[in-house]
């Protein structure tokens, strides 16, 4: 099959679920011999890289800005995709999904696929008009393609009733992750392994760092809280939870961090901290997962599908609540860890790129299959 995905800044990815998601997904496509083609944005992806890992870059301008970036750079994939020799046409977010009406009506040949990662319109970096047009995003991302995945299962039931549409549920897949001791971490921040708290995060208000910052000022504790994530158009957000930190030398940001730094940061981490306010399903808390990390996220539907009754959770937004969770945590060593012990064996058995995989590849061919039977029945009563 030859696929192209659309709406995803670009691979290999620096930040972002959405983008973490295509890379994981189009690498192991492209290993199962279908041919893959992702479109990136040259702020993103280095425009003198043409492939990663066999999977073909295309490059198109766009504006980068909060407002225009996503949306110009659909819209020039979504015209460029038309000419393309396509079976597949997968959009990434419902966002981008909103133009997927284009190669709908216009490349009958091919057939599209959209995954409804977030819902948009709770982030609170938008403003009305904005969340409108998500909302309409929203819509089409549901009734318009031939088919839609959900990356979890709370959101294939609320979006499809929502929406009145059905939604495949497939959901986000981790690597299964090898700890590694301290090294550029201890260079660059001091830090020597189980003597941190860490949230790894886009510096976004949805995400909930505000109440973490405000939780972990009134622990008694010795142990330092690292945000790991960089900001999305958000600059004044980062200015405020600089803010909240203040003199707080125990509070470190340490910016967006990939690769080895990351995997450094996730493996001798005390606690992962997840306090966002709306998710689909976070790739940052499966990530956490499968390095062993013991949770503590909110209670909104997406995590607690995820944590189960293995993780820990506290009332969404409530800053005493987490202050609470996270000091019996930090009072009770022996349970965060077989904590963490639990929840790596369940990423592995739920969260696993390779079924992922093979899920998404299924999809793709019922699809096209369908399609081939009608042509068949066609050509047989022509016959």
């Amino acid at each position: 099959m030859k696929i192209y995905f659309i709406g995803q800044k670009g691979i290999p990815a620096i930040y972002g679920g959405v983008e973490r998601h295509v890379e994981e997904l189009a690498t192991r496509l492209t290993r199962e011999g279908h041919e893959v083609f992702v479109y990136c944005r040259d702020h993103y992806t280095p425009r003198n890289l043409n492939e990663y890992k066999g999977v073909n870059l295309i490059h198109l301008p766009t504006i980068k800005s909060k407002h225009l970036d996503a949306i110009i750079h659909t819209f020039l994939a979504s015209i460029d995709v038309l000419k393309r020799d396509a079976d597949i046409i997968h959009y990434h977010a419902i966002g981008p999904s909103s133009l997927l009406w284009i190669p709908r009506l216009f490349k009958r040949s091919a057939k599209v696929v959209s995954t409804f990662h977030s819902d948009d319109r709770k982030h609170q970096k938008w403003g009305l008009i904005a969340r409108l047009c998500l909302g309409l995003g929203a819509y089409i991302s549901v009734k318009w393609p031939h088919k839609t995945i959900a990356v979890s299962k709370y959101q294939s039931q609320h979006h499809g009733q929502e929406f009145g549409g059905e939604l495949e549920y497939i959901p986000n897949g981790v690597p299964v992750a090898e700890n590694i001791a301290p090294n550029i971490i201890t260079k660059n921040w001091g830090l020597i392994g189980k003597d941190y708290i860490v949230a790894v995060s886009r510096l976004i208000k949805h995400k909930g760092l505000h109440y973490l910052i405000r939780a972990y000022s009134i622990l008694k504790t010795d142990k330092k809280l690292v945000i790991v994530g960089d900001t999305n158009y958000t600059d004044d957000y980062f200015n405020y939870l600089k803010t909240l930190a203040g003199d707080n030398k125990n509070i470190i940001f340490t910016g967006n961090q990939s690769g080895q730094a990351l995997a450094e940061l996730y493996s001798n981490a005390y606690l992962f901290v997840q306090p966002s306010e709306a998710e689909g399903l976070s790739i940052a808390l499966l990530e956490a997962m499968s390095y062993g990390k013991a949770v503590l996220c909110s209670d909104i539907e997406p995590n607690k599908e995820v944590v189960t009754d293995i993780g820990m959770t506290f009332t969404s937004r409530s800053i005493s609540d987490l202050s609470q969770k996270l000091q019996y945590l930090l009072n009770h060593p022996e349970i965060v860890e077989v904590m963490g012990k639990e929840l790596k064996e369940r990423v592995i058995t739920e969260y696993n790129w390779e079924n992922v995989t093979r899920k998404t590849i299924a999809l793709y061919r019922s699809l096209i299959c369908v399609n081939s039977k009608k042509d068949l029945a066609i050509e047989t009563k022509i016959a």
